[in-house]
């Protein structure tokens, strides 16, 4: 793992002072990298019969349709608000300051279905957890969460208890 921790550039006090944003972008721009961390991420979960992939807009979307591509199953984009162009699902969820929603169409996943849930960055779980809600609203069943980096200190584990957890790269 230490060869992808080393494709994780510190940007400090961005988007705002006092934060140490970790940038996936040097990950995703070297080939051996991305697939090593597309590897990693699908590792766990080989062999128990997935159906999709969802990932949350938008970062996700990069991961999650590279490892249903290696899984050869369908991957389900999870969506903010306005974004999707047929009937659609909601959830919403509290932010540290406000709400967000997230949507995916009604018809995307069903009962029966065993979803992997894939996003670069576990923070404090919200964002996750409402995947959860949404993908289960629809129908369907979470095998398991996993992101490329995992914020510790912020808990989203804890949120996620329920559910399988793995991260690549924990800080």
């Amino acid at each position: 793992m230490e060869r992808l921790r080393a494709k994780i550039r510190n940007i400090p006090n961005f988007p705002k002072p006092g934060i140490l944003f970790k940038d996936i972008t040097p990950l995703v721009s070297d080939a051996a990298a991305l697939r090593l961390a597309v590897h990693q991420l699908l590792h766990p979960y080989l062999g128990l019969d997935i159906s999709a992939v969802a990932g949350m807009e938008a970062r996700g979307f990069i991961f999650g349709s590279l490892v249903a591509w290696e899984l050869d199953v369908g991957f389900v984009p999870l969506r903010k608000p306005g974004k999707l162009p047929y009937d659609v699902e909601r959830v919403s969820y509290d932010l540290e300051y406000g709400s967000a929603s997230l949507e995916a169409h009604i018809d995307a996943l069903g009962v029966g279905d065993r979803v992997l849930l894939i996003d670069d960055l576990l923070a404090t779980g919200g964002t996750a957890k409402a995947s959860c809600e949404l993908i289960e609203n629809l129908g369907a069943e979470i095998v398991g969460c996993a992101f490329v980096i995992e914020l510790e200190a912020l808990g989203g584990r804890e949120r996620l208890a329920d559910y399988d957890v793995h991260a690549l790269l924990r800080y």
